[in-house]
């Protein structure tokens, strides 16, 4: 247990040393950062197909696709291209990721998500233990900032978290822990969710949800 902590706190240092401090919000100066290099206008049209399940702002209506909604564009972009390259795979995902093989189809598609306000909690549930394990040193909240909504746009890695379907959440922790998805580089994500309970799981993606 203490080597798994020791190798989570290894793996923070090394996103946070790349990852600004500032707290993404909603104001034209969060949105225009977290947008990258894509055109958000262009984005809306060509990402006609993905609002089929992502929901038009990016708010999916059900809980087995993610928000997207003001996430950051460089997280996005990472996911299609993992999805297109193997390293991540997903029945659905996989095949619609592609059909994006223009560069700035891509970017565009991200950029209209990144810009709409980010997701937000529906329901929110209070746990005193999820609460403590997402605000302590080698809590969630050290990467994924604080409410879980982001820390650094042109971070890959972490994405915003706070107000993600409880489901969506359960089910990346779930697939983390039996290293189903292994497509975040450092191995922090499968280090953190292989020391949760399954009930630990629900309560924490629960308290995330909320936010």
């Amino acid at each position: 247990m203490s080597c798994i902590r020791v190798a989570i706190s290894t793996s923070l240092t090394i996103i946070l040393l790349s990852a600004s401090t500032v707290f993404a919000g909603d104001s034209p100066s969060d949105i225009k950062q977290r947008i990258g290099a894509g055109n958000p206008e262009a984005g809306k049209e060509k990402s006609a197909m993905c609002q089929g399940c992502h929901g038009e702002d990016g708010n999916s209506a059900s809980p087995d696709f993610p928000k997207l909604s003001g996430q950051y564009a460089a997280y996005i972009i990472k996911q299609i291209k993992d999805f297109q390259s193997g390293a991540r795979k997903d029945p659905v995902m996989s095949d619609m990721a592609a059909t994006v093989t223009e560069n700035q189809d891509l970017l565009d598609i991200a950029a209209y998500f990144a810009s709409q306000k980010q997701m937000k909690g529906e329901k929110p549930e209070v746990n005193a233990w999820a609460k403590i394990r997402f605000t302590d040193d080698n809590g969630c909240a050290t990467c994924h900032g604080k409410n879980g909504k982001g820390l650094a746009p042109n971070n890959p890695i972490a994405p915003v978290i706070g107000g993600q379907h409880k489901k969506y959440l359960v089910k990346q922790l779930k697939d983390f822990k039996s290293h189903t998805r292994t497509n975040e580089s450092s191995g922090m994500m499968e280090s953190f969710a292989g020391i949760l309970s399954p009930a630990e799981i629900y309560k924490i993606a629960g308290y995330i949800s909320g936010l």
